[in-house]
């Protein structure tokens, strides 16, 4: 191995250099000049040496909502996941973690025992599902339906720490005599519950869940001719409730339980206001076009101006128009367009569609007319994302937003403000303003 050697006046490097008499100050300098690159291999990083001297390291790892803590003590590196979103409490979880160790309470780390997924979805998401949507008996039975038929799967064996995408992939396969829709059905209870472990501590990470594909989507658009036919051949009260859903773009949920107490009628126009859905941002307030407007006035005539009650009143045991007689409306609706259709073995005026696609018709059609963040307020949507469903731009349209760029009569200036462009102004025309203005 080169070296160096040291001798007075004179010093050697190991490249056979002979150097002058320098001052040691001068001999360390040179030295660490000729330091091999092997020798500076291992270097700890900053991070690494504040781990050694017992700081420790609190870091979030990308993509995860989580603080990690990293420290060492008597030794060992503690490597823990907690369950906070800032730093601040993962500082107090590290602090809590030292003092446990300080006292010798290892088992502090010891990871505790992930319990079964259908054990996990008896005794923690029903009774949750029960509780949460104990005023909602639909989100409440579609949970159900979807525990009951993640029970009857193998995948229910599984340790939650252990269910992963190729399970959920499994589990869409062994079902695939169902439609997709109800495989899907089980898929988000799933994702639900899995999202509920990780929030409760019972689960470190939540892993994607992916579903089925060829669920029927609801994104029909209906046509003016299509409209007027299916609203002629609908009975009452399925046709005035059909009109506001039309008019409106509300949920067919939130047109059934609609109450006289949350609708305004000033003679000229209306409002509506949903108190009530599934989520904050379906509260909301939505006034009325002519035809909601003259199909509630005629309703609220033929009641005796209620001041209070059901909009849509019935016999059922809710009180209030529900979603199966109006699905059995629907029905005959359509039956009665295509009647002379399916007689003749000709071909359907009206191809058969859901009842949503009313909604999304009405919502599809205003979108041209405001903003994506206005239409996500109209619709009641928590999420933007949603709402770009019902936004569907032409070819044209895209060419009308390039010309009205191009032709902009705005300029940016150094600033960064927007100003007017103004026509540029004649020699003559300038020449006048300007002796006007000293004359």
């Amino acid at each position: 191995m080169l070296g160096y050697t040291y001798e007075v006046p004179e010093a050697r490097c190991s490249a056979g250099l002979l150097l002058p008499s320098l001052s040691r100050r001068s001999e360390i300098e040179a030295q660490s000049r000729c330091i091999t690159r092997e020798r500076q291999v291992g270097r700890q990083t900053k991070k690494e040496r504040g781990i050694r001297k017992g700081k420790a390291m609190i870091y979030k790892p990308k993509g995860r909502n989580y603080f990690k803590v990293k420290f060492h003590f008597q030794g060992q590196v503690i490597h823990k996941a907690t369950r906070a979103k800032t730093k601040k409490d993962a500082r107090t979880i590290e602090a809590t973690l030292r003092s446990q160790l300080a006292k010798g309470d290892w088992g502090i780390l010891e990871m505790k025992p992930s319990p079964k997924l259908g054990e996990f979805l008896k005794k923690d998401f029903l009774p949750f599902t029960r509780t949460r949507f104990a005023s909602k008996a639909k989100s409440r039975q579609y949970y159900e339906y979807g525990t009951g038929r993640l029970l009857a799967s193998d995948i229910a064996e599984l340790k939650l720490d252990e269910v992963n995408g190729q399970h959920a992939t499994q589990f869409a396969a062994r079902n695939s005599d169902f439609s997709p829709s109800t495989v899907n059905c089980g898929l988000r209870t799933l994702r639900r519950s899995l999202s509920l472990a990780v929030e409760w501590g019972k689960l470190d990470r939540m892993p994607r869940i992916p579903l089925a594909k060829g669920e029927r989507q609801r994104e029909r658009v209906l046509t003016d001719s299509e409209i007027k036919l299916y609203l002629e051949n609908c009975r009452q009260p399925w046709r005035d409730a059909a009109t506001l859903i039309l008019g409106t773009g509300m949920r067919p949920g939130e047109v059934y339980g609609l109450r006289w107490e949350f609708v305004l009628l000033n003679g000229q126009g209306g409002l509506i206001h949903v108190s009530d859905g599934k989520s904050k941002a379906a509260r909301r307030i939505l006034p009325m076009i002519p035809d909601v407007y003259h199909v509630l006035k005629a309703r609220h005539e033929q009641c005796g101006c209620p001041v209070e009650g059901w909009v849509f009143p019935s016999t059922a045991k809710c009180g209030h128009l529900e979603q199966g007689t109006a699905k059995t409306q629907h029905a005959a609706a359509l039956a009665t367009v295509n009647a002379e259709a399916i007689k003749n073995g000709c071909s359907l005026p009206l191809k058969r569609f859901e009842p949503y696609v009313m909604r999304h018709t009405a919502l599809t059609r205003m979108s041209p007319f405001c903003d994506p963040f206005t239409l996500a307020r109209i619709a009641g949507h928590s999420s933007i994302t949603i709402t770009q469903r019902y936004c569907h731009p032409q070819a044209d349209a895209v060419e009308a937003a390039f010309t009205k760029f191009g032709f902009r009569e705005e300029v940016v200036t150094e600033a960064g403000h927007h100003e007017k462009q103004l026509p540029p102004v004649p020699q003559d025309e300038e020449a006048i303003s300007v002796s006007a203005d000293w004359g």
